[in-house]
């Protein structure tokens, strides 16, 4: 339904290295460059990460607003929410949820919840859609 998504840093390059660090354990790497000047007047300087060729998540230079934004990574398999959770642990996040089911949205629902370096909220998520028959 989404097709991208700008998330507002503080320190753009501290911002890169942790979700290069991170969001690779979900496959999802730092793809390209987007200099602002090339675009509409205003328009800013972007740096895009993104998996199998298509770039969503992108970061700018700015004044965060974290109560503002919370984004939810796909996660093939519940391995990869563990790995996804050791990787931003690890890179300096702050826990908000160790990986686990989150039953209270869905039977399907596997997850980890954690803030990042501007106190954005990040969760990866794994949904088995193998739904209990009605």
């Amino acid at each position: 339904m989404l097709d991208h998504i700008f998330l507002t840093v503080v320190d753009l390059e501290r911002s890169i290295a942790f979700y290069e660090k991170t969001l690779a354990s979900l496959g999802i790497e730092h793809a390209i460059d987007y200099d602002g000047k090339d675009g509409p007047q205003g328009h800013p300087d972007l740096k895009g990460f993104g998996r199998d060729n298509r770039v969503s998540f992108w970061l700018r230079k700015g004044s965060p607003e974290p109560q503002a934004v919370h984004v939810g990574f796909v996660a093939r398999s519940e391995t990869e929410v563990h790995a996804f959770y050791r990787a931003v642990m690890a890179a300096g996040a702050s826990d908000n949820g160790e990986p686990g089911a989150r039953l209270h949205y869905d039977p399907c629902y596997f997850a980890a919840n954690v803030f990042d370096p501007d106190g954005y909220s990040l969760e990866a998520v794994y949904k088995s859609w193998q739904h209990p028959q009605s």
